[in-house]
Formats: structure tokens, sequence, C-alpha cells
């Protein structure tokens, strides 16, 4: 087995997105600051109802999907189809923009903390115009496995550990093969996970610090995003104060991107007609 190790440090920093929700953004800062497929993580993390009550209102997107995923607070979600759906804290949104799709996400609350996670995820050009699909994944519908100095949470792929179990997350059979963990570990606990050779891997701590790859390993400290080489296994150990971390890999995709804001293209011509099926009311058509 390769392990893999940290070949990139990308720190979080502040961003304000929708009406005014302020967010820690670290890939997808800039246009060289991806990770094929991932386009884009944010999180939003706060107890001040200031920082995230005004949401996100009625938006557009195409051509990628977007991967809410709460840790505690409500969500609201709504769309042009009509669907509507409840994010709680534990469960996530797998949203597949496809064509076009017009929709709002909106906080339930009017205090208490609100925390969570947004990422994209880039679709190949053949799956981009695809008809608009969602999927909201309920707290109790996503495994949660006790391992040695530990937990882990599975939305999407398998999980493997040290002592030969496995685990599925309810999302599945993606052309990109995403694996979606959330890893909690206590203060010098290891956890290792296997990967597929060539596929893109980066982990995200949330809280805590990690020490990435074999051996001591280099440390990756909190709301920093660590690309990882390439190799068929991670290894991490947490640091003295823990680590709650996310680790998300998947299958690169290797065609050109084209993005204008919530249109994800592989040409400008692509983005040109996006922007006027928008404009012209034909996006979701």
């Amino acid at each position: 087995m390769s392990t893999r190790s940290l070949t990139r440090i990308i720190p979080s920093i502040p961003v304000s997105d929708g009406a005014g929700v302020k967010l820690r953004r670290s890939l997808g800062q800039s246009q060289g600051l991806r990770l094929d497929p991932f386009l884009m993580l944010d999180e939003f993390a706060s107890d001040n109802p200031d920082d995230y009550i005004a949401g996100f209102p009625p938006h557009p997107h195409r051509g990628f999907e977007t991967v809410t995923y709460m840790l505690a607070g409500d969500f609201e979600h709504e769309d042009h189809l009509g669907h509507k759906g409840n994010l709680r804290g534990g469960g996530a949104q797998w949203m597949t923009a496809g064509r076009g799709i017009i929709h709002s996400e909106m906080p339930l609350q009017e205090s208490g903390r609100l925390h969570g996670f947004q990422f994209w995820i880039n679709l190949p050009a053949k799956e981009k115009m695809k008809p608009a699909a969602y999927r909201d994944i309920q707290p109790e519908e996503i495994p949660e496995v006790t391992i040695d100095g530990g937990s882990v949470k599975v939305v999407a792929g398998r999980l493997e550990t040290a002592d030969g179990r496995t685990a599925d997350g309810p999302i599945q059979g993606l052309s990109t093969a995403p694996l979606f963990l959330d890893v909690r570990l206590e203060a010098g606990a290891r956890f290792t996970q296997s990967v597929a050779d060539g596929h893109s891997a980066f982990l995200y701590p949330y809280s805590g610090s990690l020490h990435v790859g074999a051996g001591d390993g280099r440390t990756l400290p909190n709301r920093q995003a660590g690309v990882l080489s390439d190799g068929d296994s991670i290894e991490v150990q947490a640091g003295e104060d823990g680590g709650h971390f996310l680790l998300l890999a998947a299958r690169p995709i290797g065609e050109p991107v084209v993005q204008y804001g919530p249109f994800v293209m592989n040409t400008r011509e692509e983005i040109e007609q996006a922007l006027a099926d928008y404009r012209d009311g034909r996006l979701t058509a």
C-alpha cells in the first residue's frame, strides 16, 4: 500500500455569499485553488444570527452538483419545481443542478448555533445538461461507525475500517465515485482509509488538528484544506486537542472548466448560453 502525503495546504478565508451569510472558503477562492472534480468548499459556523439569518434567497445553478452537510441548525430548501426539504443538523442534501435549477436555502431558526458545509462537485460534459434532481438525506440515513478512538459518519462511498468492517453511505453510483466521510478522533487517535489510486482527495479539519501521512506526518491545522498526493490509502493522527475533519475524494474528470458564478460549463460559449437561458427564462426548461 502507498500512503498519501500532504502536498498543499489551502487556508480558508472569510467571505460573504447569498444575502450576506458569513462563510470561510478554502477550495474555490480562485480558479487555481480547485481540485478536480471539487470546485469549492465553504464552511459556515456561527452562534450569531446576524451572520446567517439572511440565508440564500432564490438563485440559479447549472452544470455541477452541490452538497450541503449540516452539523447543527436547520435550513429549508425550496426549488422551482416545488420541492421542499428540511436540512437538519446531522443530515445532508445532494443536489444535481444539471441543466438548471433555481433554488433557495433559508435558515429555519432565528437564534442558536448554525454549523455546516457546502461543496461543489463538477459534472462531466455528458451529464451537465441532464435533468435537475436532489436528495434530502436525513441524519438517521447516514451510518455512524465506532472506531478505536473515535467515530466516522459515511455520507458517500464506502468506509473500510482498520479491523475489516465496512459501511456504505447513502450516496452511491455517481460517475465521479465520491467518498465523503465525517471523522471524529480523540487526541492521538489514528485513522486509516483506502482510496482509489488516481482519485483526488483532500482533508478539512473543522476542529483540532491532524498529522497527515505515515509516521508523524505533516501537521494540518483546523479550517485549512489539505490536498493529498496520489496513493491507495490515507493515514492521519489527531493532534493534542483531537481532530474532527471531512475526508473528500472523487474521480477527476479531466475536462476544461469555465465558471461564471453559479454556472460551470466546459466552454465560454456554453456559459454565454446559460446566461441567456437564465435571462430569457429557459434555464430550467
